[in-house]
């Protein structure tokens, strides 16, 4: 599900996460032309205006691929700009930069700035600008702003701004405290279980079996669900294709490119001994002596961790070399897979660091990386003598030509395929998002033209004619109709016997639900449990029931019947219930403040006034990919 504009406004954001993302999501801007430079009207443009602030087509634009990037993450999918519109995005991204500009406006107006140390201090503990060693890397500063096409000057009077809106957020949001009725209520609620035996019942409970339908009852169940065995409609469409992977097998290779191109790599293939590893830095060496001493005395690294307020992923230095480190390489490398060495002396202060992984030495000879290369040099000379064709496919097809043509003149290859819009189907062909696209939008008179592929493939298309919706007929049908008539049956037969187990049970000196079969017990549960093989619904009807009470669950391929032996108040003692205290409290009071912020706001954005270029914003939608 995409993200609804509440749920980032509400989110309180990391100052060092959000001008890291600022500083790489301007590099877009290069491949984008930089919109603020000359894409519109030749001058800087801007979406819209808060008070004294403007928000430029630059931000706007930044703000909106990241958000596109962050959904297609969330949906596992890339998808393209236009699509994530429909989601809403263009909504959530112009609240968030509507927000952000509300603030530099209040901030602006009250003075509210900070110093150039402060600044200074800020940029030299942000990790996209360290080096190996740990250390501020100027070089690496340079590089990045260069990269985005930014200024020092700019980049860091936008962190200067960044600095003042969090304070100003702080001072907004801090300091609330959430009920203790609010609280011990959720805790309540939250920790209480439910203790529970549960029958399933399958085929082999019942007392008769399903029967086997006659001819007749098929016929009669795939008249009455003829929705279920119909095609949908589809547009049927002629193609003429050449892909890479169909050529480049015909491609020659050299064996003495093949080598040069492995020496030239040679870093892929013989890979030196390296480590996943972790610092831990104190302020002083007395701390890191003390630290030393309670790790030895048995205290857990990640316990360390957690006392200097920081988590593992803050500590990482990920994937490096005995060379990557420096001084400290040796001490490191020497240490056995969770070892921890230190305190040893680094730019930042004394450190402890613990090795997470160990990574072995990788060599991969020539005789074994020969195939891979071969057919990576093979889709090379395929996608350059593809794009070699598309000129001569561009003017077939303007000169009159047809698919067919093109399988003579220009080497493609014919294909056809029953295209439903909106669904991938299983061809090779429906695989490339570039042809679904063509096939969802191509109509009957349009002319064929060549279309580029994601792997630098060629696919040019017809639409020959729409194929209605058609029932399938049953005779075709036959096995998926028996199959869904004897589910619906097996179904119906389960329910109908859970329906007798429940009433025995519930009848005055009724059997105990063991005597039906193996029944699985759950001494005590949260509502947040699962239990292995049962459906999402179970724990919400089995805290709607009573302490007693014998229910049937149903769901699609799961029947049982379920007695609620016992209902266990929430715990008031003891390290979990604490936790979990904590955490609703903590929980709470972010809410509140979150609350607080976002009317906070609100009154400041209605107070400043605000306007909105849409025909800027659509500009910008439209130049995105």
């Amino acid at each position: 599900m995409a993200e609804t504009p509440s749920d980032d406004k509400k989110r309180p954001k990391s100052l060092a996460r959000e001008v890291a993302v600022w500083v790489l999501m301007a590099m877009l801007i290069v491949g984008l032309g930089g919109f603020g430079v000359t894409s519109f009207s030749g001058g800087v443009a801007t979406v819209g205006r808060v008070g004294d602030i403007e928000i430029s087509a630059d931000d706007y634009a930044i703000a909106l691929q990241n958000r596109v990037a962050a959904l297609s993450e969330q949906l596992g999918v890339q998808i393209p700009t236009r699509e994530a519109l429909a989601f809403g995005v263009e909504g959530q991204v112009l609240e968030n930069l509507v927000q952000r500009a509300a603030l530099d406006n209040e901030a602006g107006r009250i003075g509210l700035s900070v110093g150039d140390a402060t600044v200074a201090a800020e940029l030299r503990g942000m990790d996209a600008f360290m080096g190996v060693s740990g250390t501020f890397d100027r070089e690496a500063y340079r590089f990045a702003l260069e990269r985005s096409r930014q200024t020092e000057v700019e980049f860091e009077a936008r962190l200067r701004g960044d600095i003042a809106r969090q304070l100003l957020q702080g001072v907004v949001a801090g300091g609330f405290t959430a009920p203790a009725t609010l609280t011990d209520t959720l805790y309540a609620w939250a920790a209480e279980k439910r203790g529970f035996t549960m029958l399933r019942l399958t085929e082999a409970d019942l007392t008769r079996p399903v029967p086997i339908p006659t001819d007749a009852e098929l016929q009669a169940y795939h008249h009455t669900n003829i929705a279920a065995f119909t095609r949908p409609e589809a547009k049927r469409i002629t193609y003429a294709a050449l892909l890479p992977d169909a050529i480049a097998a015909d491609q020659p290779v050299d064996d003495t490119v093949l080598k040069q191109l492995y020496e030239d790599r040679i870093t892929e293939f013989v890979v030196p001994e390296r480590r996943l590893v972790e610092r831990l830095v104190y302020p002083d060496q007395a701390a890191a002596d003390a630290a030393r001493a309670e790790l030895d005395a048995g205290k857990p690294f990640d316990t360390l961790v957690m006392e200097r307020g920081l988590t593992l992923d803050a500590i990482d230095l990920g994937d490096v070399s005995r060379d990557d480190l420096g001084d400290v390489g040796e001490a490191v490398f020497s240490l056995p897979e969770g070892g921890v060495a230190g305190p040893l002396a680094t730019d930042l202060g004394p450190a402890l660091f613990r090795v997470a992984a160990v990574l072995a030495a990788e060599e991969t000879s020539f005789d074994d990386a020969k195939a891979g290369l071969a057919l990576e040099l093979q889709l090379e000379a395929a996608r350059g003598l593809i794009d070699g064709q598309v000129d001569l496919v561009d003017d077939l097809l303007a000169s009159g030509a047809t698919l067919e043509d093109l399988v003579a003149e220009a080497g493609m290859t014919l294909g056809t395929v029953d295209h439903v819009v909106g669904q991938r189907g299983d061809t090779a062909i429906e695989g490339y998002a570039a042809f679904l696209d063509a096939a969802d939008a191509v109509a009957e008179g349009d002319f064929s033209e060549a279309i580029l592929l994601e792997d630098g493939g060629l696919v040019a298309l017809r639409l020959d004619e729409i194929v209605p919706a058609t029932p399938i007929p049953f005779d075709e049908a036959r096995d998926a109709v028996t199959q869904a008539w004897q589910a619906e049956a097996l179904s119906q037969a389960l329910a109908t016997r859970a329906a007798e187990i429940k009433a025995q049970i519930e009848g005055e000196g009724g059997p105990a639900i063991g005597s039906f079969g193996i029944v699985d017990v759950t001494p005590a549960i949260t509502r947040d449990g699962t239990v292995e093989g049962a459906p999402g619904n179970l724990m919400t009807e089995v805290f709607g029931m009573a302490e007693g009470e014998v229910r049937v669950v149903e769901a699609k391929g799961f029947i049982a019947v379920v007695r609620l032996d016992r209902i266990l108040p929430a715990a008031t003692e003891g390290d979990d219930a604490e936790a979990l205290q904590a955490a609703l409290v903590s929980q709470a009071q972010q809410a509140i403040a979150a609350d607080a912020f976002a009317a906070f706001a609100a009154a400041l954005t209605n107070e400043a006034g605000i306007s909105l270029d849409q025909a800027t914003i659509n500009a910008v939608n439209a130049s995105l990919p």
